[in-house]
């Protein structure tokens, strides 16, 4: 699981061109979009298509991608969990 959150945190990190952060600024339970991070919509779309893309997993409404979306540990949870069914 350390493995994939911090493989989460890097894709994040270059996918959405963050350039201003660093992997120490992403803790595992950072809240993704508040004012530490303030990802937008645009973002969310960007790390839907990454999930889909490199992990096989997709949110079906926008309420799953409200939970799942908090930090980088509900990410990771949602793929470890999506891994098993």
């Amino acid at each position: 699981m350390e493995n994939l959150k911090q493989e989460l945190k890097l894709k994040i990190l270059e996918e959405l061109n963050l350039e201003d952060l660093t992997i120490e600024d992403l803790q595992d339970d950072t809240l993704l979009f508040g004012e530490k991070i303030g990802l937008d919509s645009i973002d969310a779309l960007e790390i839907i298509v990454m999930l889909d893309k490199d992990y096989g997993v997709k949110i079906i409404n926008q309420q799953q991608g409200i939970k799942v979306f908090h930090s980088i540990q509900t990410i990771a949870d949602f793929i470890e969990e999506s891994r098993k069914a």
